[in-house]
C-alpha cells in the first residue's frame, strides 16, 4: 500500500533521507516541492519559458539522480540552488542572451517609445494584461543586461532573498565576494531604475503603457501570447508598490519594484515528466552503499 505524504508533517530532508534508502514514493514529493524554485530562477537567468523548461527537466534530473551524495552539510533547498546554479553558468545558454540586451538597448527603446501617454493602439480590454506583461519583461530585460556571473548573484540574493552564507555556499564564493557579486548587480538595475522607472521614483514618468504600445507596433509584444502576464505565479506577500514607494527613498524603491517580481510557478508537466523518468528505470536514481 502506497504511503500518503503529509507536506506540513515531513520536512523535505526526511523525504530525502527515505528515498536514499530506497524509497521510490517519495521522489514524486521532492520533485514537486522543489520544482517551483528550479523554474523561478530558470526563468529569470534565461527569459524565455521554453528554455526555462528544458533547463529546469535537466536541472531535476540532475537532483534526483545524485540524491545520494546530499549529506546534509547545508539545507536540501541550498544544495539544490548549488546544482541549479551551476547548471544555468556552465551548462545552459538561452536563447534570449543571443539578444546582447544591454542597460543602453533598454534605454534607447524607452527614447523610441516616445513620450509618456502617447496614444496606445493596444488600448482595449487586453490593456491591463499587456501593460502587466511590459512590467514583467522589463525585470527580465533588466536582468539580461547582466553578465550571468552577476545575474546569478543578483537573482539569489536580491529577488529570491539568499543570505550571504547561503549564497557563498551555492556559488562556491566567500561571504564577502557573494555580497560583492549582489551589490555590483544592485547598483547596476536598482540606478537605471531609480533614473528611469516612475514606479521607482515618482519624478519620472511612467512609460509601462507607451513601452507595451511601442513592443507590440515593433512585434516584440504579442497580445494573443501574453507569455508572463498570464503566466502561473504567485504574488509576493508586500506587493502593494504604491503604498511602499511612498515611504522609501529612491534606490529602496526601486529595490521594491523587483522584488515584487512574481514567484512563478512551474508547469504541472514536470511531476509526471519526472516519474515517468522514475518508473522507466532509465536512471540509477538511487545510489547507496
Amino acid at each position: 500500500m502506497t504511503t500518503k505524504i503529509h507536506a506540513v508533517q515531513t520536512s523535505i530532508e526526511d523525504l530525502v533521507e527515505r528515498a536514499s534508502k530506497g524509497n521510490r514514493e517519495v521522489l514524486e514529493e521532492i520533485v514537486r516541492r522543489i520544482q517551483d524554485r528550479v523554474y523561478g530562477l530558470a526563468i529569470r537567468m534565461l527569459y524565455i519559458p521554453a528554455d526555462a523548461e528544458d533547463a529546469t527537466q535537466e536541472i531535476l534530473v540532475k537532483v534526483i539522480t545524485h540524491l545520494s551524495t546530499f549529506k546534509g552539510e547545508s539545507r536540501f533547498e541550498t544544495w539544490v540552488y548549488r546544482i541549479a546554479s551551476n547548471h544555468l553558468l556552465t551548462e545552459c545558454r538561452g536563447r534570449a542572451e543571443r539578444w546582447r540586451m544591454t542597460f543602453d538597448v533598454c534605454r534607447q527603446a524607452i527614447e523610441e517609445s516616445g513620450p509618456a501617454g502617447l496614444h496606445d493602439p493596444s488600448a482595449g480590454a487586453e490593456q491591463s494584461l499587456i501593460c502587466e506583461k511590459m512590467k514583467r519583461a522589463c525585470v527580465h530585460y533588466l536582468l539580461l543586461c547582466l553578465n550571468r556571473d552577476l545575474r546569478l548573484a543578483f537573482i539569489l540574493g536580491e529577488i529570491i532573498g539568499v543570505d550571504s552564507a547561503e549564497g557563498a555556499h551555492i556559488l562556491g564564493l566567500t561571504p564577502a565576494a557573494y555580497r560583492q557579486r549582489v551589490s555590483r548587480g544592485k547598483r547596476q538595475v536598482l540606478g537605471f531604475l531609480a533614473r528611469q522607472c516612475g514606479l521607482a521614483d515618482a519624478d519620472n514618468p511612467c512609460r509601462c503603457a507607451t513601452l507595451a504600445a511601442y513592443h507590440v507596433q515593433k512585434g516584440y509584444l504579442d497580445p494573443e501570447n501574453l507569455r508572463f502576464a498570464t503566466h502561473a505565479c504567485r504574488p509576493r506577500c508586500d506587493s502593494d508598490t504604491k503604498g511602499l514607494v511612498r515611504e522609501m527613498d529612491q534606490m529602496a524603491k526601486a529595490a521594491r519594484v523587483i522584488r515584487n517580481h512574481p514567484d512563478y510557478a512551474a508547469p504541472g508537466a514536470f511531476v509526471e515528466s519526472m516519474k515517468r523518468m522514475i518508473e522507466s528505470n532509465r536512471f540509477r536514481l538511487l545510489e547507496h552503499s
